[in-house]
């Protein structure tokens, strides 16, 4: 089963004093993967900039590069994406292995050389600067991972404790707030969430990596589809040797499959961040955010305009 689906992602800065020099990396290009494939995108800003470079960042997502020099008051960063998303296919649970072999598989040994996918996955254990290691956490988490139990077993437990025992509140928390704060208030967002989830896994030795995304919402029966209604989404992928790298959504208690479209993934919220950069002035600036992912059959009457056709820019 296939699944065809546009978003557009439109991003609105203004400031109360001139920029005289903008630098930015936009994260906002679908990743292609074995379940996705991105058949057009688009990339529209305003003041037109130089694009310094098309890319791929260190852990292999699509980057844009870019600079604007002339002086101005406002930026504009509007993406569009059309993707197909094809059904994944999760293993049973019990064909997964124990989890406390897979922490030991990950773990140092000396004269020991690792599997070349450890090594790869290593490097998703540790701490970054949005997840902890703590043994609070561990301990927290250890009720999900009994000895022996397999690891999608334990996944999804965890999974679930965080969807059932934390309070989805986006008053509750800003994009700084520290993970071990969301643990105490037990309130927190999609991106709390992911950071929570990766922070107990990290926490009992297992390698698990941020995904920045989108998920389809529905809009209320007998109503249409708003434009710019919808918003980023974050889940968790989790390394299981020999099956690959598993998602999991503790904000909806889903295994992703068709509804869920992935930007990138990296050891943090910071590593994808869809638009970062410098500025040379600006001084206080407003910020608006509006992003629609809907069905590509829907696209004409949500829009007005026909669906985009596929293409995609070069590297440069």
């Amino acid at each position: 089963m296939i699944r065809e689906y546009v978003v557009v992602h439109e991003t609105h800065y203004r400031y109360d004093q001139p920029v005289g020099l903008s630098r930015q990396i936009v994260h906002l290009a679908p990743r292609e993967t074995p379940y996705q494939v991105c058949r057009a995108h688009t990339l529209v800003v305003t003041p037109e900039p130089e694009i310094l470079a098309i890319d791929h960042d260190a852990f292999g997502n699509p980057a844009t590069s870019l600079c604007i020099e002339a002086d101005h008051g406002a930026l504009s960063v509007v993406a569009e994406s059309w993707v197909g998303i094809t059904e994944r296919i999760y293993p049973e649970d019990d064909d997964t292995p124990p989890w406390d072999e897979v922490r030991t598989r990950l773990t140092y040994r000396a004269r020991q050389r690792p599997h070349p996918a450890d090594l790869e996955a290593a490097r998703f254990l540790f701490e970054s600067r949005r997840v902890r290691n703590k043994r609070e956490l561990a301990a927290w988490t250890s009720a999900c991972f009994p000895p022996g139990t397999p690891l999608l077993a334990g996944v999804r437990a965890l999974m679930n404790r965080i969807h059932d025992e934390f309070t989805f509140d986006p008053k509750a928390t800003t994009v700084s707030t520290p993970v071990m704060d969301v643990f105490a208030l037990r309130r927190g967002v999609c991106q709390d969430f992911a950071h929570l989830m990766l922070s107990c896994l990290r926490s009992m030795g297992l390698a698990a990596r941020y995904v920045s995304g989108y998920v389809l919402t529905r809009p209320p029966a007998g109503r249409p589809r708003m434009v710019g209604a919808d918003a980023s989404h974050a889940w968790v992928s989790v390394y299981c040797p020999d099956v690959g790298w598993v998602d999991a959504d503790p904000t909806n208690a889903v295994f992703p499959s068709l509804e869920h479209v992935t930007l990138g993934w990296g050891r943090d919220y910071d590593d994808v961040i869809p638009l970062r950069g410098v500025l040379l002035g600006g001084g206080e600036h407003a910020l608006d955010i509006a992003v629609t992912v809907a069905p590509r059959a829907d696209f004409q009457a949500i829009f007005g305009r026909p669906p985009p056709v596929a293409r995609m820019p070069e590297r440069t």
